[in-house]
């Protein structure tokens, strides 16, 4: 609604001898209960009129009715003036705009953004907090190339570190030579199975330690098991030909079996980026740190920085042993991906446990001089949670990715044939359906709450066909479709020369009229959940329009043509808003 900013712009210079800009006008949709569609806030306008809220609004209601010709009436409540706009503005705007393809295609802005998620461990499979993670890098740079952003897709994957070792001396020493031919394990299985044996046998050790009198703090430094796992560490470190041999056939069964669950989940990858060449990348930093004093060293030869100033603590970035931690591997592997890229943002998806992590990397980083850190953005994301509780990895109790995309799509068959919905289908349709309904169910419900809240995943709320869900939405496109098919619509063959709208039309038009907005609004905010709700109130007006205004028993043919164009455009927006989620809407079900 540009064009009404414009124009109060002018109300207030012409009323009021004041200038303001078109940025500090607030607009917003008027409320349901009241007429219009736009609403102005006048309160901040009584300064300069020096009149009640009501009479500025009246002044600046009459300017624009006068002076702008889409404004057909007005109303006052209190401080707020609601604007209707005439008919002819939103049946123009569905038939010149929203109808078209290029609807809400945003213009390259010249700017590039890297998106990273996934991040996955080579010690274990995704479990269902990936699937969140990778649904919201996935969808989020989905919405950025939409806005017009120049995105790249990167994975970081942690393939080095004492984790890793955990994994691998187990297999040695447990595994008998087991791969996931012989077993029949997908690779990322495999090595999972091999860390939770890890830490099982270790706390068998801590105990066993324990009970021979020494404190549980020592018996976890001692335990035989852990010191094995950091000789092995420091043995890759050093290139030693047989760790480094483990560790890359391992690593190959873990990325065989990402390659599958990715695919599965329907995510994908520009760029990857592996820890094990950056690490000594960090160090290089370490070092130039050390000589610009923003590091010091401790008498054991351990390097740290000092963030108090800042309220934080001070932070360890190189072991005495001259190994990398985490943070060491993170400041070789930013500056990288910015030499790669040179790109203006630099997007991490990662949950909110690791808030500070990220707050003292990217505070180092601006310590360094790197300018490019003012580009660096946390997604910081909450847990999901599943009704049995929360989920522990090293006990073995993860939910896995690959079992709960598999429940969903037995949930969606089990409730779409309960519904008997799959009537007519071949098998193979049925199971196309089924996989569709299962992951749109899954991705849906994980991506409709704002990514900073912790979240409860039910599989069986999650395929409800009735409720806020994925399912409801895939099956108002589908409705729509099958409602275009019978009445053999198409776009080049439909002309109408409708006038008038109903309310529920104009309502549905004015919600088609919003995406492009949408679209700027989640980009801006990092928010898929504001395209997910976007969609679910655009799918529940039009099932209130098809209901109260029968399309095949329309009075007049121009009014048949006219609904069938208002539901050729909310099949298209409704399609295109999930997509932006990575969720396929099916033609049939």
């Amino acid at each position: 609604m540009d064009f009404i900013k414009e124009a109060v712009v002018k109300a207030v210079k012409d009323l009021y001898q004041t200038e303001i800009t078109a940025e500090s006008i607030n607009l917003q949709d008027t409320r349901k209960e009241f007429e219009g569609q736009v609403t102005l806030v006048t309160f901040p306008y009584t300064k300069v009129s020096r009149k009640g809220p009501e009479q500025t609004g009246g002044e600046i209601g009459d300017y624009l009715k006068i002076h702008l010709p889409e404004v057909a009436a007005f109303n006052i409540v209190k401080g707020f003036l609601n604007i209707s706009i005439k008919d002819s503005y939103w049946i123009d705007k569905l038939q010149t705009e929203i109808l078209d393809d290029n609807f809400a295609v945003a213009e390259p802005n010249g700017k590039r953004v890297m998106v990273e998620y996934s991040s996955p461990n080579t010690n274990k499979p995704l479990h269902l907090g990936h699937i969140r993670n990778n649904l919201l890098g996935f969808s989020l740079a989905e919405i950025l190339t939409a806005a017009g952003y120049d995105v790249v897709k990167a994975n970081l994957v942690n393939d080095r570190g004492i984790h890793i070792c955990k994994s691998m001396l187990a297999w040695r020493e447990f595994g008998n030579g087991e791969t996931p031919e012989s077993s029949g394990l997908k690779g990322d299985h495999l090595a999972g199975k091999y860390y939770v044996w890890f830490d099982k046998a270790y706390k068998q050790q801590i105990q066993e330690l324990v009970e021979e009198g020494q404190t549980e703090d020592d018996a976890k430094k001692n335990a035989p098991l852990i010191k094995e796992a950091q000789q092995m560490l420091l043995k890759w470190e050093a290139n030693d030909p047989e760790v480094i041999d483990l560790w890359k056939t391992m690593n190959g069964w873990v990325y065989d079996g990402f390659d599958v669950t990715y695919k599965t989940l329907g995510v994908s990858f520009d760029k990857y980026y592996y820890e094990s060449n950056t690490y000594l990348l960090g160090k290089d930093i370490v070092e130039d740190g050390l000589a610009k004093e923003v590091f010091f060293k401790k008498p054991d030869g351990s390097v740290w920085i000092n963030l108090t100033d800042e309220g934080l603590d001070e932070k360890l970035v190189l072991r005495a042993d001259g190994t990398s931690v985490y943070i060491t591997q993170d400041l070789g592997t930013a500056q990288l991906k910015y030499d790669d890229y040179k790109m203006d943002e630099s997007i991490y998806v990662v949950g909110n446990e690791q808030d500070y992590h990220f707050k003292v990397l990217f505070l180092i980083l601006k310590k360094l001089g790197k300018t490019w850190a003012q580009g660096l953005y946390h997604l910081s994301y909450g847990m999901v949670d599943l009704p049995s509780g929360k989920m522990k990895s090293r006990e073995g109790t993860v939910v896995d990715a690959d079992d709960l995309m598999a429940d969903m799509f037995k949930t969606a068959a089990e409730t779409t044939e309960a519904m008997g919905k799959v009537d007519g289908f071949a098998e193979e349709d049925k199971n196309k359906l089924y996989h569709t309904i299962g992951m749109g169910a899954l991705k849906y419900f994980l991506l409709k709450v704002d990514p900073k809240k912790r979240l409860l995943f039910d599989p069986n709320e999650s395929v409800d066909f009735q409720g806020h869900t994925g399912p409801f939405i895939q099956y108002t496109h589908a409705r729509i479709k099958s409602v275009l098919s019978k009445a053999g619509y198409t776009l080049l063959g439909s002309q109408n020369d409708t006038t008038e709208l109903d309310g529920i039309e104009r309502d549905l038009i004015v919600s088609l009229s919003k995406f492009p907005e949408v679209i700027a609004e989640a980009a801006l905010s990092h928010s898929p959940a504001l395209i997910a709700n976007y969609v679910y109130d655009l799918a529940k007006t039009y099932n209130k329009f098809y209901h109260e205004k029968p399309i095949m028993q329309a009075d007049e043919e121009r009014q048949k043509q006219f609904r069938l164009q208002l539901s050729a455009a909310s099949a298209s927006l409704i399609s295109r808003g999930m997509g932006l989620m990575g969720i396929e809407v099916p033609e049939r079900m």
